[in-house]
């Protein structure tokens, strides 16, 4: 039995772990199993790898961007083996934020490094595995920067960068999402959030009726 793995992707503040949450909870009710995770931090490595990476300040200083690449590599080649692909043998959904069009959109777009070197990175680390189904919700940069002063709480090391990183990542992600149109489900993350759970659900309910 194959389980299903659906991921989120967007900037920072765009409500990636919200409307996963509504989903993880809607194919709860309907007697899925279901794995809620993300990356960095779904493992005991990945939770290290996670604070190094986004709330390390000055005790790692300038991270060189390869550095970076190939930390979020260790970190999804980890949670891949021993989190993501043993849900999916037992049958079980899987709903994770962030995966490797993260890394492409952050590292390759954002970072400016080459495209298909992070991707052959990222693919090595997690043995060709791939979502079946990638929710992008899009949004402005600096609507999105607006929603985490909201939030409050200080910010992580990408969500403090400036806005043409931020803006170079959101073209990342669309330019992904129009050469994968069959996996990507995009959203103007502006909708309301039941708006948003509404069309989620719509793409996700013949998945697991198939």
């Amino acid at each position: 039995m194959t389980g299903l793995f659906i991921t989120f992707e967007g900037g920072d503040g765009a409500g990636k772990s919200t409307q996963a949450e509504l989903l993880g909870a809607w194919l709860g009710e309907r007697g899925h199993e279901v794995v809620r995770t993300r990356e960095p931090g779904g493992t005991r490595l990945g939770a290290e790898v996670r604070q190094l990476l986004l709330h390390g300040g000055e005790a790692i200083g300038d991270v060189d961007p390869r550095a970076e690449a190939l930390l979020y590599a260790a970190d999804r080649a980890q949670h891949v083996a021993k989190v993501v692909r043993p849900a999916l043998e037992r049958g079980a959904i899987v709903v994770q934020d962030r995966y490797i069009d993260s890394s492409l959109a952050y590292q390759g777009a954002g970072r400016v490094l080459d495209l298909a070197e992070v991707r052959g990175i990222s693919e090595w680390a997690a043995g060709g595995l791939w979502p079946d189904l990638t929710v992008l919700l899009d949004l402005d940069p600096d609507a999105a920067a607006a929603r985490r002063r909201t939030r409050g709480g200080a910010a992580d090391r990408l969500e403090a960068e400036a806005a043409e990183f931020h803006a170079a990542v959101r073209g990342g992600f669309l330019a992904l999402a129009q050469e994968d149109p069959d996996r990507y489900l995009v959203l103007d993350a502006a909708q309301p959030a039941d708006a948003l759970n509404a069309a989620i659900l719509a793409r996700v309910a013949p998945l697991i009726r198939s």
